[in-house]
């Protein structure tokens, strides 16, 4: 094949970009209180969070390459504990949990990362990516100075460290890793806390220096406490007016959020374009070097990975959205705007800005070194578009606006000035005929083999450790002959009280109603009048977690199932409490114990003319071929309750489309200042309607889809389609 000009000037500039990184040995990595200094050069760094097991390992070269593509210079992810060390001692680094490898192909397309090691994470992840055996361990208190939890951070965090010395991934080492991180957002808990907060702060800050990693260590959110071997940096949706405590630091941004989370039950909330890039050019006007968005790459929480309530998927309304695919306009906006500030660097690194006010509300600051001018123009008001005169020109500012002139004179780029059109993207049905078999789960009995008794009742994950979402309180109730409500027919009323997330209560093997709790409220209640008959009646409580909690003072002492009072109320004698009862125990499903994810033959399944619909607890299972093509797999799960899903016996997640999504959508302005409520969709539908289905994980035919419904659904109504978008 034949090699052009342009050709040749690619292998040119790989070759360079090679010999300035992916090649380089023992570079050296300090700061001062401008920017980070890397092989003797300041630097402005655009960096993007893409968490590696939010995504499949085949999806990580598209993900880093798109993230160069779009201007990016640094990639910056959590490190998640729990996926890692499942069990004390018991170490993964596999297939998504597969660290090294995300971090070589990182280094592979010529970019940097930031690794933060935390341990502790929030990240909407289950249990803030703390594993759960960590909450038995005996005297053990999270995130402050106790010596048991000291202990196994410590330990953990030197065995991560260990390994990317091992593999050579430190910058100074000629690897990618010019940053990590201790901690994580520890601030507001350390001001809660006070005297043991400060004694573990300085002491999490000490134990990350001895590691001798030969690149900087930051502390996000840290507030007034900072160590003087850390660097303090700000998460938000804007970090203009942060300053580092020391003025020998630079000025860094470790979370720009791009939108914010998604819970079930919520709407869903997305971030105009126009106001990230007002933020990125605000914050790096402003002396910032070093600018993250928070997220670069959602993704999806895969198995049960999502924190308490929090939705499968992560999109996070990122430049690419869950999929990988890029977000329009939003991706080619901040791509444009990354190459403006790369022409603008030399001068931002070089020298402080000199400030003119030119009116109200609209201001110029410019950066004039010797050899280069930067200049940025900035118009403040929300509402009102300006005309300014500068440096002999008049230059057009919408409200809520800046515009870059790299040389001081032309106006390259503007923060509200989109060029892109947007593309929308749409769910098109794959006509993938999926025809279900169905089967009923069983609802156990207090004396049958897998239970267990005991006075009262008892807390979930206590007796779970969280290996499955469910768990069984069983009871029976006897009723006289001589009960009065069996003559009148006013039906007793069964009161529960829950520490949360879901619970549906069968008495004599039927559904008597479910009860739900939210992300704001967890806890719920149920009451409700039940049917009971003469003798012994059985009621069966399914306590349903939805995610661990992933943010909190003390999280680990929070509660999760049934731990009452549970009352009867409308009995000859009054009221019953039965919390003190003695209570049989059961934990999960009976399909799970059957791996019934897996297709197993081991329960007779309906054929489709049996097929049971709107069930609850019931399981369905279908096979299909891979549909031709490359464009993303989802599943449509819109006539579906809440539950799970499995695609050849691999979990894509919590599906809860039931949950109808609260809030507010109304019109949005990019203009003003951007809160997590400001911009709404999704209002009165399924917080969560789609289900990333990862193409890596099927086979060309016969890939087998299980679902476990849990409140009753029609499976019928469930598609395959593909994600796609056309300009």
């Amino acid at each position: 094949m034949g090699f052009n000009i342009r050709d040749k000037a690619w292998i040119f500039l790989s070759f360079l970009c090679c010999s300035s990184l992916i090649c380089s040995v023992k570079a050296a990595v300090t700061y001062d209180h401008k920017a980070a200094i890397i092989n003797g050069q300041r630097r402005i760094l655009l960096s993007g969070s893409i968490h590696y097991p939010r995504s499949t390992p085949e999806m990580w070269p598209d993900l880093i390459q798109k993230a160069k593509e779009g201007g990016l210079d640094v990639i910056q992810t959590y490190v998640f504990w729990n996926g890692h060390e499942p069990s004390p001692g018991q170490y993964y680094f596999e297939d998504r949990y597969d660290l090294a490898k995300f971090i070589k192909l990182v280094q592979q397309a010529g970019l940097y990362v930031h690794l933060r090691i935390g341990p502790y994470v929030c990240a909407e992840w289950n249990f803030g990516g703390f594993p759960v055996w960590l909450k038995y361990v005996p005297g053990i208190a999270f995130r402050t100075d106790n010596e048991p939890f000291k202990s196994a951070m410590q330990k953990f965090t030197e065995k991560l460290v260990g390994m990317m010395k091992q593999e050579k991934l430190f910058e100074t080492q000629g690897g990618p890793i010019i940053l990590s991180q201790i901690e994580n957002e520890y601030g507001p808990v350390e001001w809660d806390i006070g005297a043991p907060g400060k004694a573990y702060t300085k002491w999490a800050a000490q134990m990350a220096k001895r590691l001798s990693t030969g690149v900087p260590w930051i502390m996000c959110k840290q507030d007034e406490d900072v160590p003087d071997s850390i660097i303090d940096t700000c998460n938000g949706f804007y970090c203009e007016g942060f300053k580092p405590k020391s003025n020998n630091k630079p000025k860094m941004w470790t979370e720009n959020w791009t939108s914010w989370l998604t819970e079930f039950g919520g709407a869903v909330p997305y971030r105009p374009a126009e106001d990230i890039a007002f933020s990125v050019v605000r914050f790096i006007h402003n002396g910032g070097s070093f600018m993250n968005y928070y997220m670069y790459h959602g993704g999806t929480n895969f198995d049960r990975t999502a924190g308490r309530f929090i939705a499968t998927s992560y999109d996070y309304d990122a430049p690419l959205d869950e999929y990988g695919l890029p977000r329009e306009p939003k991706y080619s906006h901040l791509t444009k705007l990354h190459k403006v500030i790369k022409l603008c660097e030399p001068a931002l690194v070089s020298v402080d800005p000199t400030v003119t006010w030119l009116g109200d509300k609209l201001e110029a600051r410019v950066f004039k070194s010797n050899s280069s001018c930067a200049a940025f123009l900035s118009n403040y008001d929300d509402s009102s578009a300006a005309r300014v005169s500068f440096g002999g020109s008049t230059y057009d500012l919408p409200p809520w606006s800046i515009s870059l002139l790299p040389d001081c004179k032309t106006e390259y780029y503007n923060t509200a000035k989109v060029r892109t059109p947007s593309i929308p993207m749409k769910m098109v049905p794959t006509n993938t005929q999926l025809s279900w078999g169905s089967y009923n789960d069983e609802i156990p009995s207090s004396n049958e083999n897998g239970t267990f008794s005991k006075d009262g009742l008892m807390e979930q994950i206590s007796m779970t450790r969280d290996k499955t979402d469910y768990l069984w309180y069983l009871a029976d109730v006897a009723i006289s002959d001589d009960e009065k409500f069996l003559k009148t027919g006013e039906d007793p009323l069964l009161t529960i009280d829950s520490a949360g997330h879901a619970l549906s209560v069968f008495v004599n093997g039927q559904l008597a109603g479910t009860s739900y709790g939210s992300h704001e409220n967890p806890k719920l209640t149920f009451s409700q009048k039940i049917k009971l008959h003469a003798g012994v009646n059985k009621l069966a409580l399914l306590s349903i977690a939805a995610g661990l909690p992933n943010v909190g003072l003390h999280y680990e002492t929070w509660n999760i199932g049934v731990l009452g009072p549970i009352t009867l109320n409308g009995v000859n004698s009054g009221t019953w409490d039965m919390s003190k009862w003695k209570w049989s125990y059961k934990i999960g499903t009976k399909g799970e114990s059957l791996s019934l994810h897996t297709g197993s033959s081991a329960v007779e399944w309906k054929e489709v003319s049996l097929l049971a619909k709107k069930q609850p607890l019931t399981w369905y299972k279908s096979t299909f071929a891979t549909p031709s093509g490359s464009e993303p797999l989802a599943l449509d799960m819109n006539t579906m309750g809440k539950g799970q899903v499995w695609i050849n016996g691999k979990n894509i997640g919590r599906h809860w489309p039931g949950y109808t999504a609260r809030g507010k959508c109304e019109s949005c302005s990019y203009a003003g200042t951007f809160k997590e409520q400001k911009c709404l969709s999704n209002c009165g539908e399924a917080s969560q309607r789609w289900y990333h289905v990862p193409r890596s994980w099927l086979k060309p035919s016969a890939n087998l889809v299980v679902v476990l419904e849990e409140w009753g659904g029609d499976p019928n109504g469930i598609s395959l389609v593909t994600r796609t978008g056309k300009k």
